[in-house]
């Protein structure tokens, strides 16, 4: 990937396509998979998703809360965009 081929943002989103990717969602949660369509709301369709969910408990005064991490996997995932925080395109090393 060339550096002066990317202008504009959604340039990176495109040349991301058919790759895995990270993206970070509102409410704590993540995903890994591949990325196969967006659109300019930032809607995603994904397949071999993994998600993971963070999972804060106990919010009492002078108690360290506890984070619980749950996971799951899906084949397919349609994310809409207004939860999206976060696209990064893979590691090109």
């Amino acid at each position: 990937m060339e550096p002066s081929s990317i202008q504009e943002p959604f340039d990176l989103i495109r040349l991301s396509l058919s790759e895995r990717v990270f993206v970070k969602l509102r409410g704590d949660r993540e995903l890994t998979g591949i990325l196969h369509a967006y659109d300019g709301h930032m809607n995603l369709i994904m397949s071999d998703v993994e998600e993971t969910i963070m999972l804060v408990e106990g919010d009492q005064p002078g108690v360290a809360p506890t984070v619980n991490v749950a996971k799951r996997k899906l084949d397919m995932l349609f994310v809409r965009g207004d939860g999206v925080i976060l696209v990064s395109p893979p590691s090109r090393t």
